[in-house]
């Protein structure tokens, strides 16, 4: 960037030494404004974008350090150079704690003070034009169906839009229920390999001797029950994306195997001695903290840094509160469809019930609890009546009714005559609290005879 576009404020209340510097950097093209305090700093910080700011320590009102640490709170990327006499090094280290991208000594040596700017502003300008890839990588990328505006969500689609394009093995972690498999398929889908084939293993769901056989195949006759040959998911997902799920499950000495399969890119079958080439790229999951598996012995710790390239770490859906109204109208679409409902929203009790539940089973538990709620609606809108338990507040056994271990009409029908106990016999009320309207509700009872 030229000098001529860059402004840079000067904060410092020795007008003679604030004087010298607006005059020195006006001469060497840069624009500049001065401020002769902190508070004025923060202010005019407020006000408009500066590219550098050239601050003080000591100065009357808030110290340097103080305006530092405020202008940073509004403003986390603009590089602060602070200045200070020999003497105050050590508050100067401090300043670099609180965000200050470097410090110079007074009085200042000119170039050494033009190098630190123009390091502070390349620095900069790399880490805009990094944002800036990112955002547009971003923008691009096939989500896959992957729901979220909350700050963890973007900052995470960020990063899928970055990797997604390379080989890196990917190392996914989190709770259970956070949708790791579909981070995987996002992985594959915005990859090189997505024109290959997508292969799924859950690890934690077969025995040694199946998962060895599922992942890499056998022969004929290599144990009880093989009467033919297999080919193995590795070779199934020939040119395109394994993905491993639940790898913290998968025993010490499949772990050897899967580690040499790594790293020569060739397997073996079950009871063969030919070696076969593969080119798959892999993707890992766990809700497990593999490096507390490595120290107690349960999982390899070569293994771990073969699979932990690239670690992506998902937020359970208690950390990202503002996408919970957004996958549950997802849900709800999904599921009315499905049923053949039409369900226009929750009410605002049962959205707060929602956003007040802790979710810990996370997406997952998000997605069933909806499923439910539309099956047992009987309106246009999903109150606290038709979610779980955990979430109305209701007890775990079943309410006056039955609500428990009964078909879909068998609910529909408890819910009815639940609701005209309630209203006293009254049909017309019974029906305002299911939010049906009152043919809605004759037509319900004469069809379960009542």
């Amino acid at each position: 960037m030229k000098p001529s576009r860059i402004t840079i404020l000067t904060v410092d209340d020795d007008p003679g030494h604030r004087g010298m510097l607006t005059t020195l950097l006006a001469d060497w093209g840069f624009r500049v404004e001065a401020a002769a305090d902190g508070e004025t700093a923060v202010t005019r910080c407020r006000e408009q974008a500066f590219d550098l700011i050239l601050m003080d320590v000591r100065m009357t009102g808030i110290s340097g350090i103080e305006a530092l640490k405020e202008i940073k709170a509004y403003n986390p990327a603009i590089p602060i150079l602070i200045m200070t006499a020999y003497s105050d090094v050590e508050t100067a280290v401090e300043a670099i704690k609180a965000g200050a991208y470097d410090y110079l000594t007074k009085p200042l040596d000119f170039d050494d003070l033009r190098l630190t700017m123009e390091r502070a502003l390349d620095h900069a300008a790399l880490r805009d034009e990094n944002k800036a890839l990112r955002q547009t990588l971003a923008a691009s990328f096939d989500s896959g169906g992957i729901i979220g505006q909350s700050p963890p969500m973007r900052r995470l689609m960020e990063m899928l839009a970055t990797i997604a394009p390379s080989e890196a093995t990917v190392m996914v972690t989190g709770e259970s229920g956070t949708g790791k498999e579909l981070i995987a398929r996002a992985i594959h889908a915005n990859s090189p390999r997505c024109k290959g084939p997508y292969v799924a293993v859950n690890c934690a769901a077969l025995t040694e001797t199946l998962l060895e056989s599922e992942l890499f195949g056998h022969e004929k006759g290599a144990f009880t029950g093989a009467e033919k040959r297999r080919e193995g998911r590795f070779l199934a997902a020939d040119r395109g994306t394994i993905f491993l799920d639940e790898i913290g499950e998968m025993p010490l000495s499949m772990q050897v195997k899967l580690l040499r399969a790594i790293q020569e890119r060739e397997i073996q079958r079950v009871g063969g001695d030919q070696t076969l080439k593969v080119d798959v790229r892999i993707v890992a999951a766990t809700n497990r903290n593999l490096l507390a598996e490595v120290e107690a012995g349960r999982f390899r710790q070569d293994l771990y840094y073969r699979l932990n390239v690239v670690a992506l770490a998902l937020p359970p859906l208690r950390e990202r509160e503002e996408d919970i109204p957004l996958l549950a109208a997802h849900f709800l679409r999904k599921f009315a469809e499905k049923n053949g409902k039409h369900i226009k929203g929750f009410t605002p009790e049962a959205m707060d019930r929602m956003l007040k539940h802790a979710w810990p089973g996370n997406v997952r538990e998000l997605e069933n609890a909806v499923e439910r709620a539309v099956v047992l609606a009987l309106g246009e809108y999903i109150g606290e009546r038709e979610l779980p338990p955990a979430l109305s507040g209701g007890p775990d056994e079943p309410r006056p009714g039955g609500f428990a271990n009964l078909t879909l009409e068998e609910l529909e029908r408890a819910a009815i005559l639940d609701a005209l106990e309630a209203a006293g016999g009254n049909k017309s009320e019974a029906a305002r609290r299911l939010g049906i309207t009152r043919k809605t509700m004759h037509a319900k009872l004469a069809k379960y005879g009542e």
